[in-house]
């Protein structure tokens, strides 16, 4: 679908782990050609920094982290190692954490006009006047399926139980925090993956993104 160049529209993703987001949000922005910022990996590049620092951290290297992150960073498959994932639930529950890396997705948001981001408090905190707001939701045995897929690939000994149970805490925590947590906020669309294929969400996703733009265009025109 070919749009304005300067027509601005903006897509807020939230959703659980191994829910689907980030696929759906890959599938949005190769389709319509979106840039695309998925809010996780910069707690687990931030999680996976302080281990390789022997777990010392606080707010002075946090926030010198958090001004020096690349995109080239965010795309290591360490990043989602077990250990990685557990760490990252616990920093997200930090205000000063999610303060500094709030920054860093306003600016994506404000040096793009056609944007995605995907993570946990993007519709409630990050981007709350996003023109479409999605919910991904998937089962807790059909998240760890796949998580454990992933993780497979570059950890042979892993084992779907461990995954299973990292996943279920990290959950549990983004759900549960003080800071910024896991929402099914008002007006949002919700996506349940749990049995669906790759090819029917792309479906799905594109459908509902043509539908409002198609929307927006009719009420804004050619922005």
């Amino acid at each position: 679908m070919i749009i304005n160049k300067k027509f601005n529209f903006s897509i807020a993703i939230d959703g659980g782990s191994a829910s689907g987001k980030t696929t759906g949000g890959k599938i949005i922005s190769k389709e319509f050609n979106f840039k695309l910022l998925s809010s996780g990996k910069l707690y687990r590049y931030l999680a996976y920094k302080i281990i390789k620092n022997k777990y010392k951290y606080n707010k002075s290297y946090i926030r010198k982290l958090s001004k020096n992150i690349s995109p080239n960073q965010l795309n290591s498959n360490r990043l989602y190692s077990v250990n990685v994932t557990k760490l990252a639930s616990v920093i997200a529950k930090k205000k000063y954490v999610r303060s500094y890396l709030k920054k860093f997705q306003v600016d994506f948001i404000k040096n793009n006009r056609k944007v995605i981001i995907e993570g946990r408090d993007i519709a409630s905190k990050i981007m709350p006047n996003a023109d479409l707001k999605l919910f991904f939701k998937c089962s807790q045995n059909e998240k760890a399926r796949r998580r454990y897929l992933e993780l497979k690939k570059i950890n042979k000994k892993i084992k779907l139980k461990d995954v299973k149970k990292a996943l279920k805490l990290r959950d549990f925590n983004d759900k549960n925090r003080k800071q910024s947590p896991l929402l099914f906020v008002r007006g949002a669309v919700l996506v349940d993956t749990t049995n669906l294929t790759k090819k029917q969400v792309k479906v799905k996703l594109i459908k509902l993104v043509k539908k409002e733009i198609g929307l927006k265009k009719k009420k804004y025109g050619n922005l």
